[in-house]
């Protein structure tokens, strides 16, 4: 089995450690807001995709929710007896 003959300095192996690093591929920049964004996704920002808006909250129809009635507590229940 090969043996170095000498140690390999830091100097030497950070530099050639200097191209092996992470790249973040399949980024790009949104045409609408300019956000940076995955390529083939909708913009999480503006809502748009492929120069459509696609997220858009005039196209949903809005659900009626009534909130839920309070429920008494003791508080309320003693000042209503008085």
């Amino acid at each position: 089995m090969a043996v170095p003959f000498r140690r390999t300095s830091k100097t030497s192996k950070r530099m050639r450690r200097t191209h092996f690093k992470l790249s973040v591929s399949g980024l790009v920049k949104c045409p609408n807001c300019g956000a940076t964004i995955k390529s083939h996704n909708v913009c999480p920002k503006c809502g748009y995709y492929n120069g459509k808006d696609v997220m858009s909250k005039k196209d949903t129809k809005a659900v009626d929710v009534k909130p839920a009635p309070k429920k008494a507590t003791k508080k309320t229940a003693s000042k209503k007896a008085e």
